[in-house]
């Protein structure tokens, strides 16, 4: 009785309100999106990236229907669950240069589907027609490209930071157990966080490099590394009011963890997962803000593959303002974090998602999260549950 007393204090505390969630827009579906993003030109188009190779994009005051802005399924790589059109960017000056980026697995399998032992991740630029609203194919151009030794934890998104420059998450290469210690190894792009200027080439290369990256000048490290040791940073947006990068990184055995994006910062793969030893040994690591113990029979709600969210800004639900929104893939269960800054007040388990397969979060041009599942493939946005 004194246990369920105390639990009744502290969700009477709570500053998060309760939620529930309604499809968004009814009128509108998707296949395995893995984006949401609105472009930064004033309007009321949503994009959506879907995962086999195709990126649409529909207007949000009609939601009626929906126009092809890209269709590259006949040229990236999309044979499993973690390989294919997997980001989306616009650049800060989309409304006049009208630039995006795209990432996507390439190339795609042969007749006998055999994996190519040169398949890698391509980031690169296109070019949108401003009155048809496509992405113009013959205008890409390839920015970087890392090899992808196997099929799994390729991450994905893209977001340009309030600096201006091209935020890239990109896991630790895949398999289990991190197998090429790519983590917390320097000398490779794989298990980091990668931050590049697109509008300034140098050095012979397609971008440059921001002179106040954390590695510029060091032998042992890649120029481009903004962060490393991470497993699979799947989910990271910027967080429109702060300016802060948050992001999941899906776990392997046991955690699943959520962390906000420093400066140079060990995240600890795989020498731990989130909190705990892995591998084990020394060194100094970034504490993730929460971590969750993968979901055991009749145990609390837990996650078992986290897909990172948005921090709420919108005016809709103004009692959610500064509550980081996430989920789980694999669970369906959703969370909302509050941190000050220095620690976190508030972890609140939500709701589950009964269809599971959460896969993406995005805000719209006004700041209300939308998020979306390879379940049925359908928009939903957060609601204040009713009181019955």
């Amino acid at each position: 009785m004194l246990i369920l007393i105390l639990l009744a204090a502290l969700q009477s505390e709570s500053k998060i309100p309760d939620l529930d969630f309604e499809v968004a827009y009814p009128n509108v579906k998707f296949n395995r999106p893995v984006v949401i993003a609105h472009p930064p030109d004033g309007t009321d188009r949503l994009f959506v990236v879907e995962q086999p190779g195709r990126v649409l994009w529909f207007d949000t005051k009609k939601a009626d229907a929906t126009t092809v802005a890209a269709d590259l399924t006949g040229k990236i790589l999309s044979s499993g669950n973690e390989e294919g059109l997997l980001g989306l960017a616009f650049h800060p000056k989309f409304k006049t240069n009208r630039m995006v980026f795209l990432q996507y697995s390439f190339p795609k399998l042969d007749e006998k589907r055999k994996r190519d032992p040169n398949t890698r991740n391509v980031i690169a630029s296109f070019v949108m027609d401003k009155d048809r609203g496509q992405i113009l194919p013959d205008t890409e151009k390839v920015i970087l490209e890392i090899k992808q030794p196997y099929e799994n934890h390729n991450g994905g998104v893209l977001q340009f930071g309030p600096d201006g420059f091209l935020y890239i998450g990109l896991g630790d290469g895949g398999a289990a157990n991190d197998p090429h210690g790519n983590g917390q190894n320097l000398k490779t792009m794989l298990g980091k966080f990668l931050r590049i200027d697109v509008d300034h080439p140098a050095d012979g290369k397609a971008y440059g490099i921001p002179k106040d990256n954390p590695f510029v000048g060091r032998e042992d490290a890649l120029p481009e590394i903004w962060s490393y040791g991470w497993r699979n940073p799947w989910g990271y947006h910027f967080d429109r009011k702060t300016g802060l990068l948050w992001s999941a990184d899906v776990g392997q055995d046991k955690w699943e963890e959520v962390n906000v994006v420093t400066r140079g910062g060990n995240y600890g793969w795989n020498i731990r997962e989130a909190m705990h030893d892995f591998k084990g040994g020394p060194g100094e690591f970034i504490e993730p803000l929460a971590e969750h113990e993968h979901q055991k029979p009749n145990g609390p709600p837990g996650g078992n593959s986290v897909t990172g969210g948005c921090v709420y800004r919108g005016t809709r639900l103004k009692s959610l303002d500064g509550i980081y929104l996430y989920g789980d893939f694999v669970t369906g269960h959703m969370w909302g974090l509050r941190w000050d800054g220095k620690k976190v007040l508030e972890d609140k388990h939500l709701f589950e998602f009964k269809m599971k397969q959460i896969a993406t979060f995005g805000e719209d041009r006004e700041g209300d999260v939308t998020w979306s599942t390879f379940t049925d493939g359908r928009l939903y946005r957060f609601k204040l549950k009713e009181m019955k």
